[in-house]
Order: C-alpha cells, then sequence, then structure tokens
C-alpha cells in the first residue's frame, strides 16, 4: 500500500447503503472510480433533501469515538468556504493532522460525545449504523476524492453564478447606459423639435409678412394703375374735346370757304355768262358772215355748174364716203377711250388717286421686270439653262424663317448671296423672292415680322426688289394699295366675275368660301402692317412708316366700310398701330377717333352678324388702349432656349 493512504473497512454486515455499493471492488480502474463517484454524488444529491445519510460525517464521528479507535480528521465543508484564499496552507495543515508519520493515527479514546451535541444534527432516538469500523487508506483517497470533486463542482458553480452576476451587472449598466442615451436622445430631440418649430414659425411669419408685403404692393400698384388710367382718361377725354373743337373750327372754315367759293363761283359765273354773251355775239357775226360767204359761194357755185363734168362729179362722190369712213374710224376711238373714262365717273373701284399712281407705277415696273424675265428664260431655253434647284434654295430660306434674331440674319444673309448669284440673272431672282414672299404671307402659321426683317434687310441691299414685291402684294391683295372694287350689275356680268376682280380664288372649280378669302386677306394685311412698321438701326426701310400713314389716311378717305375692309383695317392696326402711336402721337389718336365715330358706325349700321367679332376687336383695341402694348412677335428672341425677347 502506498505511503500515506488510508484503508477504508466497512465493519457493517451489509455492503450497501441505499442501492450503492460500499466496497469497492480492488481492481477498479480511475475512469471506473470517478464515474461511480458522479453517479454516487447524483445519488446524494437526490436523496440529501430527503433523509440524512448514513454517511453522515458527524455519525461516523460519534460511532468512532464512542469505541475510542482512531479516526481521520478532515477539512470540513465550512472551514473551506470561510478562506478560500489560504487554500494551500490549510491543506498542507490537514495533511499534517490526517497523517503523522509512517501510518500513525490519532486516536480519542478520552474523547467523549455527549447525547446533547449530537441530539443537534441527528433527530430523535434515531441510531445510524456505523459506516466504517476503521479508516483505510483506499476509503480514505475515495473520501478526497469526493471532498474535491464537490470542492470543483462548488467552484465551478461558483464560478457560473460569478460569471452570471457579472453579466447581470454588465446587463443592467449596459440598459442604464442605455436608458440614460435614450434620455438624452429624447432631450436632443425635444431641443431640435423646438428649433425646428422656431424655425418653422420664423418661416411662416416670414412669409406671412412676405405675403402682406405683396398683397400691399399689388394694392399699391393698382392703385397707381387706376390712377394712371383716370389721367389716361382725361387726356383721353380732353384730346376727345380738342379734337372736337378743331373739327368745329375745321367745320366753321371749311363753311367760310364754301361760301367765299360760292361768292367766287357765282363771280365766275357772271364772267362767264358775260365772256358766253360776247362770244355769241361773236358767233353771231361769224355766222352771218359766212352766211354771206355761202350765199355769194353759192352764186358763184351756180354760174358754174354748168362748167363741171362727170369727173368732178365722181370726185364728190368718192370724197363723200371716204368721209364717212374717217366719222367711223373716230367714233370707235372716242368709244375705246370713254369707257375708262366712265368706270371712273361711275365709281368702279374706290381709291385714292396718288396711291392708284403709286400702284401703276409698281406694276409698270413689274412689267418691265417680268418682260426682261421672259428675255432671260428665251436665253435660258437656248442654252438649256434650269434655274428650278435656285428657285428651291430661295424658297425654302424663306419658309425657314422664324422669329428668332440669329435665323432672320442668316436668312437675309442666305438671300442676298441668292439673288446676286451670278449664275443666275438678278431680274429672275428679284422676281422668285418676290413671288414666294408673298405665297409665304398667305400661310396664316407665318411670322410676319421676322418676315418683314428679312425683307427689309434684303430690300435695303437691293432696291428694286421693294417695287417688286409690293407690286406683286397689291396683285395678290387690292387693299394694300389701298382700293376697293364696287360691284355694279352693268359693269359684273355676275356676282363670281365680282369676286375674281376682287381676289377670290377657284378651288375644284368652285368659288372659295368668304371666310376663306378673309383669312387670307387678314395674312396679306398683317405682312404689310409689319413692313411698314420694321425700323433697324442703320438700316434703311424703303417702305416704312410714313408709307403706313399714308396708308392709313387714304383707307379713311376712299374706302366705305364693310366686310374687307374692316378685317383689313384691324389686321394693319394690331401689327402698326404700336409704332405709328410712337412716331404720330395725336395725330394717330385722331386717326383712331375717326375709325371709332365713322368707320365703326358704319359697320355697325349695316347690321352683318359676320363682322360682329371684328368689330369687337377694332373697338376693344380703341378702347382698351391696345396701341400702347407692343405687340407680340415684334421684338425678336436672342436664341432658342431664351424666354426673353429683345430688339433686334
Amino acid at each position: 500500500m502506498p505511503r500515506g493512504a488510508v484503508e477504508l473497512n466497512l465493519r457493517c454486515s451489509s455492503q450497501r447503503v441505499d442501492g450503492i455499493a460500499a466496497d469497492p471492488e480492488s481492481d477498479w480502474s480511475f475512469d471506473a472510480l470517478v464515474s461511480e463517484l458522479n453517479a454516487l454524488e447524483t445519488k446524494l444529491a437526490t436523496t440529501s433533501s430527503a433523509e440524512p445519510s448514513p454517511f453522515s460525517k458527524t455519525t461516523l464521528r460519534r460511532k468512532e469515538f464512542e469505541r475510542g479507535r482512531p479516526f481521520i480528521l478532515r477539512a470540513g465543508e465550512f472551514e473551506m468556504e470561510d478562506t478560500e484564499s489560504d487554500d494551500d496552507e490549510d491543506e498542507d495543515d490537514d495533511r499534517a493532522l490526517v497523517v503523522a508519520g509512517n501510518g500513525k493515527r490519532f486516536t480519542c479514546d478520552e474523547l467523549y460525545l455527549s447525547d446533547c451535541d449530537d441530539s443537534e444534527i441527528v433527530s430523535g432516538s434515531e441510531v445510524q449504523p456505523y459506516l466504517m469500523d476503521e479508516a483505510g487508506e483506499v476509503e480514505g483517497a475515495l473520501f478526497e476524492l469526493t471532498q474535491e470533486h464537490q470542492l470543483r463542482v462548488k467552484d465551478e458553480i461558483r464560478n457560473k453564478i460569478s460569471a452570471l452576476e457579472t453579466a447581470l451587472v454588465n446587463e443592467n449598466q449596459n440598459s442604464t447606459s442605455s436608458l440614460l442615451r435614450v434620455e438624452k436622445y429624447k432631450e436632443t430631440r425635444q431641443e431640435l423639435d423646438k428649433k425646428l418649430d422656431t424655425q418653422y414659425q420664423r418661416r411662416i411669419a416670414e412669409a406671412l409678412d412676405n405675403h402682406l408685403t405683396a398683397v400691399q404692393r399689388d394694392r399699391e400698384l393698382r392703385s397707381q394703375i387706376e390712377e394712371r388710367k383716370i389721367r389716361s382718361d382725361a387726356a383721353y377725354e380732353e384730346a376727345k374735346r380738342k379734337v372736337a373743337f378743331e373739327k368745329q373750327q375745321q367745320e366753321k372754315a371749311k363753311a367760310e370757304a364754301e361760301a367765299k367759293l360760292r361768292a367766287e363761283e357765282a363771280k365766275r359765273v357772271a364772267l362767264e355768262a358775260e365772256r358766253k354773251a360776247a362770244m355769241e355775239a361773236n358767233r353771231k357775226a361769224a355766222m352771218e358772215a359766212e352766211k354771206r360767204a355761202a350765199e355769194e359761194a353759192e352764186r358763184r357755185a351756180e354760174k358754174e355748174a354748168t362748167e363741171r363734168d362727170v369727173t368732178e362729179t365722181s370726185k364728190r362722190v368718192t370724197s363723200g364716203g371716204t368721209q364717212q369712213e374717217v366719222a367711223g374710224h373716230l367714233t370707235d376711238s372716242a368709244s375705246s377711250v370713254s369707257n375708262p373714262g366712265s368706270m371712273e365717273s361711275g365709281n368702279v373701284y374706290r381709291a385714292a388717286a396718288s396711291a392708284l399712281n403709286l400702284e401703276q407705277e409698281r406694276l409698270q415696273k413689274l412689267k418691265e421686270l417680268k418682260e426682261l424675265c421672259e428675255r432671260n428664260q428665251a436665253i435660258r431655253s437656248s442654252y438649256n439653262k434650269d434655274y428650278t434647284r435656285h428657285e428651291s434654295h430661295i424658297s425654302r430660306n424663306i419658309r425657314q424663317i422664324r422669329g428668332i434674331r440669329d435665323n432672320v440674319r442668316s436668312k437675309a444673309s442666305e438671300l442676298l448671296k441668292l439673288l446676286n448669284d451670278p449664275q443666275c440673272p438678278q431680274s429672275i431672282s428679284v422676281e422668285i423672292f418676290a413671288k414666294k414672299v408673298v405665297s409665304y404671307c398667305e400661310n396664316p402659321g407665318n411670322a410676319p415680322f421676322a418676315s418683314a426683317y428679312v425683307i427689309v434687310l434684303v430690300t435695303s441691299q437691293v432696291p428694286h426688289a421693294m417695287d417688286i414685291l409690293l407690286a406683286e402684294l397689291h396683285m395678290a391683295c387690292l387693299y394694300t394699295v389701298p382700293k376697293h372694287m364696287v360691284y355694279k350689275k352693268s359693269t359684273y356680268p355676275s356676282k363670281e366675275a365680282y369676286f375674281r376682280s376682287i381676289g377670290y380664288r377657284e378651288v375644284d372649280e368652285k368659288m372659295e368660301s368668304t371666310e376663306d378669302y378673309l383669312k387670307r386677306l387678314e395674312s396679306y394685311m398683317k405682312m404689310y402692317g409689319a413692313l411698314v412698321q420694321t425700323e433697324i438701326p442703320n438700316v434703311q426701310n424703303l417702305h416704312g412708316l410714313q408709307e403706313g400713314w399714308a396708308w392709313l389716311a387714304r383707307f379713311l378717305n376712299t374706302l366705305p366700310a364693310n366686310q374687307y375692309t374692316a378685317v383689313s383695317v384691324n389686321a394693319f392696326l394690331q401689327m402698326a398701330g404700336f409704332a405709328l402711336f410712337g412716331r404720330y402721337k395725336s395725330q394717330f389718336l385722331k386717326m383712331l377717333n375717326v375709325v371709332y365715330e365713322n368707320f365703326l358706325v358704319d359697320l355697325k349700321s349695316r347690321n352683318i352678324p359676320e363682322l360682329t367679332r371684328t368689330i369687337t376687336e377694332i373697338q376693344t383695341y380703341i378702347e382698351d388702349k391696345k396701341f400702347l402694348q407692343e405687340p407680340e412677335g415684334r421684338s425678336l428672341q436672342s436664341n432658342l432656349l431664351s424666354s426673353v425677347y429683345v430688339n433686334y
């Protein structure tokens, strides 16, 4: 047996207690022993709460003390629990107490244990059997292993409890810190909400203040506009009164002039009567002289009657036939001259004489140009030259005109190059240019102001192109002269013939509707109005604003009020009224007053339903003073992306 071991032998007759073998087999291995100890520990743990174990330390010691036999002193559980830090020193002392020398043991023969001490541990008079009579080395080792295992299990339990307590403390700390962070976040969020609320309230206050300021500014602006309108109306009324006063003065002067003319006419009539009387006296004297001369000649003729022969008679007859033929020729010539005169005296058309003269001059230039073009065409045919491609280039550039400054400049430059192209005679190019521009005017979606800019830029370099263009425009629309054809059954065989004379077209062998004709007429007049008002710095407009003023004066003096003239003057004022007012001021207002008081009154008196829209537009234009507003499209755009209009 190894040194220091303790042999345990059971003195009791039973080798098993509660199903557990007390006497281990001598040939057990260490693993089997550990396994048995684990089972023992498990069994003890389950039965410790039910009844006291027969292996109780108190019972064993009591038996040993009673019998005076040696025992093994070991450290109890309470000793291990009290001082965990001094495990090494206590272990050395316990070993010294357990083993003394070579297997010497402590004996307590004289130790007496009273029943009172034992009563605290063992209940009643229950007597526990003796587990072992003497301590053996194997039993001591088994007990030590059991104690060590229990201590190790308790240490593990303590460590787990300590780890759990540490985890719990850490969890509490984490929870506390999380709560603190939540509280801090809540406070921060509340402060941020307060700041946001303050900022939002400040923005609302600023927005309200801006709105109130804008409302006040708008009210002030409206009041200013009302004041300006009142002042403008007062000025307009004053101008109207002045115009009425001037009109009265003019009528008075006209009446005085007419009275003076009548007096002069009476005086002239008297003088004419005296002159006629004198002429009549002279005529009578001459007739008496002629009568005496005729009588003298007749007497001489009677004397010579016998001397006349057949040849003289035939000459007289022949002479008489020739006179009849000459008289017939003169009658035909007089008739051919009197027809135009009868048209003018019969008021077939109404127009100012100066306007007709200008029209005739332009048409004559156009006729000469056409003759020149015909000669050029003959030359072209002889040389087999085709100008179709040249014509298409001119037409394409005109169709691509837009209300953009760069576009206008580029198209004007391209057209000037085409008009001055040496490969094509300029007369043909100018004729093509004029026809294509007038054709482009018929399109309702055209850009009249932009087209007018291009026309002015081109004609400033090619001056005679302006007359050709105006002649083509007069032929397409007679109201650009201005001129109006009067319908008379004696002059026109049918209504269709009259419509053809004023510019109606036939579509599929049918006369176009009046609505289509008026739309085309409006397009022509807008083009003409845009042309006369176009002004470009350092560029001369050969048919500028003074021509527009003359057109309006001739129109109001000569043309009647009907649906054709109403559409014409409305389109012209919409395009050129702003520029005319800018130059002529009060004189232009007088013109508008004539339109308002005379022209519109005549239109309304006709009671034509189709004229309602046109009458309303003219009346609104004058009453709302739209001539003070620049018409849309008059100022060209700087580029495609810009929404701001700038002057050329």
